[in-house]
């Protein structure tokens, strides 16, 4: 459950945090699943045969207001617009090929973790402006896909989040997962059950300044 000090953000692939000035007042979470019919001769009625998922969306509306601060809003709405720009600085990426894709980013609120996923829509409107014309208010309305299967948001119940959440932690330089085990279940051994909540493939790939989501665990 959230509180009115929890504060909604976006966790990007790089360890960075955009956050969300106004909490959303509702999130929209869709899930496809693909069925292809079979139609036969002599059968008035197809067989539907299953032919595999679809990714899940999350579809929310992000308010941002500078006016109290004075300074235009487009500093918080280009970091948006921003996850939308190929960056060629991620791992794997080949310019020379063509193979550099954006972000992945994950969406953050209390106990709501998403999953893994990509912006793949941003509507961006302006709705204020200084008499100068200095933009203060913008309303950001974004469709965040599944960017793979990611078990910090669970497969097949998107508003689940991590299984039994607690809270974030934020790597600090030197830390490895068995240390952050150890802080917070007293057992180090028990670093696969993070990894396995962050879809973490290699342990020693965590950078610092990013974010893990902690799941409580069964005892």
């Amino acid at each position: 459950m959230t509180t009115t000090q929890d504060k909604a953000f976006l966790e990007t692939e790089k360890g960075d945090r955009i956050p969300c000035l106004f909490n959303p007042t509702a999130l929209q979470v869709t899930r496809v699943n693909q069925w292809a019919a079979d139609s036969p001769a002599g059968r008035s009625m197809p067989r539907l045969r299953f032919a595999g998922p679809r990714s899940g969306t999350l579809h929310l509306e992000l308010f941002f207001d500078t006016t109290s601060e004075g300074g235009a809003v487009t500093g918080h709405t280009s970091k948006l617009l921003g996850l939308m720009e190929p960056d060629a600085s991620l791992p794997g990426a080949d310019e020379a090929s063509g193979n550099v894709r954006p972000q992945w980013v994950k969406f953050h609120w209390g106990d709501l973790h998403s999953f893994k996923s990509v912006l793949t829509s941003l509507d961006l409107a302006f709705v204020y402006f200084a008499g100068d014309g200095t933009p203060l208010r913008a309303r950001a309305d974004i469709v965040l896909t599944q960017y793979e299967q990611d078990a910090a948001f669970g497969p097949q119940n998107p508003t689940s989040g991590t299984p039994k959440p607690h809270r974030v932690h934020r790597v600090a330089p030197g830390e490895t997962l068995d240390r952050i085990a150890a802080a917070h279940y007293g057992d180090s051994t028990r670093w696969r059950d993070i990894a396995a909540a962050n879809g973490v493939e290699d342990p020693l790939s965590i950078r610092p300044g990013a974010l893990l989501a902690i799941p409580r665990l069964d005892r």
